[in-house]
């Protein structure tokens, strides 16, 4: 008889209401697995646009998924068993992890439920001083902006170009973050910090003192200025907005310098970058147990903090959607099951 479990799930794609808090088969481990019971999952842009069948998106990339799904990939929990093959945990072991990324992008990871399993090669032992909740608001944005700036860790295909992504020493070069009040933005602020980076924060207003306090050494109020007229020179912009105008920020980096775009759909500056000797890149993040266990310890020792911009329980996923659809989020949203 299969044992079930509360879990989201999503029955037709839709709005926020569609998700729905109901009973759902417990995940079974297999052999080079771990199942975790969930304390707290976040919310990741993947989560809303996957939630909306993908509709922003060419319809070639829509998915046609096996309902019920269940979102998330973002988790931190206790270990409840592990597979035969798993030596590195144990049951009792605190974790977090991003789930099955991107190989689960379109027919859900399985983490806003009471369980997941997870192979274990994706799971890191929770960073020492960190609730549940900072632990998993971390994943998907620390992986990202880990991969961008610090290292890729991989050999996957590229998915939005022909050539491997490459991070690009950040000593003493100046970066500017768009977007840097978000989940993503407010952990490359502190990534480029340090590794030694001279920081530009961009975001609103109300982002500022965190910002300032995260350790960035400008600040640009986007809704008064335009970051790209307000600076000259920059080695590097990580653009975490996207939309149609990425191409702006080439008029402020250097001869020679580098735009990163977490989400290169639209961009349309690239002859303009190759006049300029400028390098566009862009990569697709994969989950990675150890590099979020390289990164345990830069928040084990307060380096790198992550922001928490609300919480709601698991079974009001539906209203922690809403809250993202408002925009203005200040790090990340996360759903609580304790």
């Amino acid at each position: 008889m299969t044992e079930v479990m509360k879990a989201v799930q999503l029955h037709a794609f839709g709005g926020p209401e569609n998700l729905l808090y109901e009973d759902a088969p417990k995940p079974t481990v297999g052999s080079d697995e771990v199942l975790v019971k969930i304390y707290a999952a976040s919310l990741n842009p993947p989560d809303l646009y996957l939630r909306d069948g993908y509709r922003a998106l060419p319809p070639e990339w829509w998915p046609t998924p096996t309902f019920p799904l269940i979102l998330g990939t973002d988790v931190s929990g206790v270990v409840a068993a592990v597979g035969e093959n798993v030596s590195a945990f144990s049951p009792g072991d605190e974790v977090y992890s991003m789930v099955r990324f991107p190989e689960g992008i379109m027919n859900g990871s399985g983490a806003y439920a009471d369980y997941v399993s997870i192979p274990a090669s994706q799971v890191a032992l929770k960073p020492h001083g960190l609730t549940h909740v900072e632990a998993a608001g971390a994943p998907m944005s620390l992986l990202t902006a880990w991969q961008f700036l610090v290292e890729l860790g991989h050999d996957a295909p590229n998915p939005f170009q022909p050539f491997q992504h490459t991070p690009v020493s950040l000593n003493g070069r100046t970066v500017l973050v768009n977007g840097a009040g978000g989940g993503v933005g407010h952990l490359a602020v502190q990534i480029a910090k340090w590794k030694g980076a001279r920081v530009i924060a961009v975001a609103s207003s109300r982002h500022e003192k965190r910002l300032r306090d995260l350790g960035a050494d400008e600040f640009i109020d986007y809704t008064l200025t335009t970051a790209e007229t307000a600076v000259e020179n920059v080695d590097l912009v990580l653009d975490s907005v996207g939309g149609s105008n990425m191409a702006r920020f080439l008029g402020c980096i250097k001869q020679g310098g580098a735009l990163f775009l977490v989400n290169p759909l639209g961009f349309s500056g690239q002859n303009e970058a190759v006049k300029k000797g400028i390098t566009v890149s862009s990569t697709q993040v994969r989950s990675s147990g150890a590099q979020l266990t390289e990164a345990a310890h830069l928040l084990e020792k307060g380096i790198i903090r992550v922001v928490i911009d609300s919480t709601y329980p698991l079974a009001r996923a539906s209203d922690a959607h809403k809250r993202a659809a408002q925009g203005s989020i200040q790090g990340k949203i996360v759903l609580t099951n304790f």
